[in-house]
């Protein structure tokens, strides 16, 4: 009866949060006020699936830290104050599809934390927050005003606090932070939003909060981080996000011609935006014979959930039959 009693309490449960461990950054691992091709301004994604919230742009740099847990991820994510005085944190919407398990349940959030700096980064909270608007439809930016120190942020409509977020005293070493026993019971909830933010109002330049380790699961108590093997992250990452470097023959003075299949299926189709040289300007496509950089902007949409498809119309100054590459990013996040 032991064992059977240990099987049930260690069983397969569903994390519904991606990279909670911080392992992909497909837009870069440092991310500030000149990063490309994403700067560290309010309501912008940075690590995989994960968005900064702050109080303005600039508020903290980010960056992928090695400083993480014994135990735990190789990886956290570390934020750094840029701007002082003001509150920041992070956020990540989740799919219906993967978070419809936790609507109606007793759910817990843990994750591990950690600050550093002039002592006074004391004030970090964490709340599951439930969108009652359209499914996948979720404004992202689900502060409507950050408030005083200490007073919870106040969430734009549809979004409602399912836990009463209090200061976790997390400290200058690393601890798992767990909050239990979360009823997600509100009405018409269509999504779920883990939201982990710094409270406080008196920082100092390079005060830092590091997080790494964050977890959701259907259960009334917080169980181990189920971590999964870089390359299935990955992978789940590019439901949502994806670049890479892309080749194409011009068939006209308007028109490339290219097929290529994405590494797996999107959420839905991608926003598409490509620059030459990576970090370089904007819409500019790089001519293999002879090094020229024109700018083009396509006209129409050209990708559906599955990859590339076939052509891509241009305003015009294309070389017929000519070689062409460039720097492509493809967007479905929620």
């Amino acid at each position: 009866m032991a064992i059977q009693g240990q099987f049930k309490q260690d069983a397969p449960r569903f994390n519904s949060i991606i990279n909670g461990d911080m392992v992909i950054w497909a837009r870069g691992t440092t991310i500030n006020a000149t990063s490309t091709p994403v700067a560290n301004n309010d309501d912008t994604y940075i690590c995989d699936r994960w968005i900064l919230l702050s109080d303005g742009n600039d508020i903290v740099d980010v960056g992928r830290s090695t400083d993480a847990p014994d135990g735990g991820s190789q990886y956290s994510v570390d934020l750094d104050v840029e701007t002082i005085d003001k509150k920041f944190g992070i956020a990540q919407i989740i799919e219906g599809v993967n978070c419809h398990n936790l609507i109606g349940e007793s759910c817990s959030l843990s994750f591990k934390a950690k600050v550093a700096g002039s002592g006074k980064l004391d004030n970090v909270k964490a709340g599951i927050v439930a969108w009652s608007g359209t499914l996948d439809s979720v404004t992202s930016d689900i502060v409507s005003a950050w408030g005083v120190e200490d007073t919870n942020p106040t969430l734009i409509a549809n979004a409602t606090f399912e836990n009463t977020p209090a200061n976790l005293s997390v400290t200058t070493s690393w601890v798992e932070y767990k909050i239990e026993n979360i009823d997600i019971d509100t009405a018409s909830t269509a999504n779920v939003i883990v939201f982990i933010w710094s409270d406080v109002t008196d920082t100092d330049l390079g005060d830092s909060l590091y997080i790494t380790d964050v977890q959701i699961t259907p259960t009334r108590k917080a169980r181990k981080f189920d971590r999964h093997p870089i390359e299935t992250t990955a992978s789940d990452c590019q439901r949502y996000y994806h670049r890479g470097m892309f080749a194409f023959i011009s068939s006209s003075a308007t028109t490339l011609i290219y097929n290529n299949q994405f590494p797996t299926q999107m959420r839905t189709s991608p926003t598409v935006t490509h620059e030459y040289p990576e970090g370089g300007t904007a819409n500019d496509i790089y001519q293999i014979a002879n090094a020229a950089t024109p700018t083009f902007v396509p006209n129409g949409r050209f990708a559906d959930v599955n990859g590339l498809k076939y052509a891509y119309d241009f305003d015009a100054g294309l070389t017929d039959h000519e070689g062409y590459k460039a720097y492509f990013y493809f967007e479905a996040e929620l």
